[in-house]
């Protein structure tokens, strides 16, 4: 599951998400936070359905899987790099001159509801995730709330 295609799919999924919530491209540190949040079946099962839930009020409702988000996005940032490099090669992200990723899909981050995988489930979670970090004015915060050394 942790192929450059799928993590590219799935950051390209949040960037696009993130700049229909924000108006702007999502600054690329993030995707070291997309990655653990979403690939994990534990994690990506526990976030919220919207972006109604504010990200520091869910991390002290799941305080299990919170202390497992760090070591997992210091375990997944090789994988991360490498799927940022299958999307750039192949057109699905791209980045502007600031270092902000834009994502392209060819059917959009949708799930179709005909077929419901996992693969399904982790690029619409990604989408929501890309929609929840859009909520939080600098990365940095993110990180912090979430415990992750940037």
């Amino acid at each position: 599951m942790l192929n450059p295609a799928l993590l590219a799919t799935v950051i390209a999924a949040a960037a696009i998400e993130y700049e229909r919530a924000d108006g702007e491209p999502m600054p690329w540190p993030l995707t070291f936070l997309v990655a653990p949040l979403v690939v994990h079946r534990g994690t990506r099962n526990a976030l919220p359905r919207d972006t109604r839930t504010h990200l520091g009020n869910w991390v002290g409702q799941n305080p299990l899987i919170h202390a497992g988000i760090a070591p997992r996005a210091q375990s997944l940032a090789e994988p991360v790099r490498e799927g940022l490099r299958f999307g750039l090669a192949h057109s699905m992200l791209t980045v502007d001159e600031q270092g902000r990723l834009t994502g392209a899909l060819a059917d959009g981050p949708k799930v179709s509801p005909k077929r419901n995988t996992e693969v399904d489930q982790m690029v619409a979670k990604a989408g929501l995730v890309g929609k929840w970090l859009a909520k939080i004015d600098q990365p940095a915060t993110a990180f912090a709330v979430l415990g992750v050394a940037p």
